[in-house]
């Protein structure tokens, strides 16, 4: 399984100038070996860009998703990784959704395809990530 992060979703759905090629080929070659799937939160990350549910799922199912439930053990990691960053100085008072996504590849065993990976090493720095070669 190859858990995919909404920024990469999102430059794929908006043919983004610069990063829907190299999102597109990532998830051409990564669907070759692997299945990818997203969670509850990206999914609903993605429903802001979609007017209708059977127009987000159509979507999804064009990209070859998979929609999985993030496990308990993973939302509780969630938790406890969001209290790590709130002592660290973070500002937001909310559980972030990165925290959510990288919980739950911890806790499933399963990479990242992201473009944006600061928070996941910061927190889950156990978790495989599959990023552009350049900074973003």
């Amino acid at each position: 399984m190859l858990l995919v992060d909404t920024n990469v979703l999102i430059d794929v759905l908006e043919n983004d100038p610069q990063w829907s090629d190299w999102s597109i080929d990532q998830l051409r070659a990564q669907a070759k070996v692997r299945q990818l799937i997203i969670n509850p939160v990206v999914y609903a990350e993605l429903s802001t860009a979609f007017s209708t549910v059977e127009a987000l799922d159509h979507a999804i199912e064009g990209l070859g998703l998979t929609v999985i439930e993030i496990p308990r053990p993973a939302l509780f990691l969630a938790g406890k990784a969001f209290v790590r960053y709130r002592r660290q100085g973070g500002a937001k008072s909310n559980v972030l959704a990165d925290f959510f996504i990288g919980a739950h590849a911890a806790v499933s065993g399963c990479p990242i395809l992201t473009r944006d990976a600061r928070r996941y090493e910061a927190y889950f720095s156990g978790v495989n990530l599959i990023v552009p070669e350049q900074p973003v």
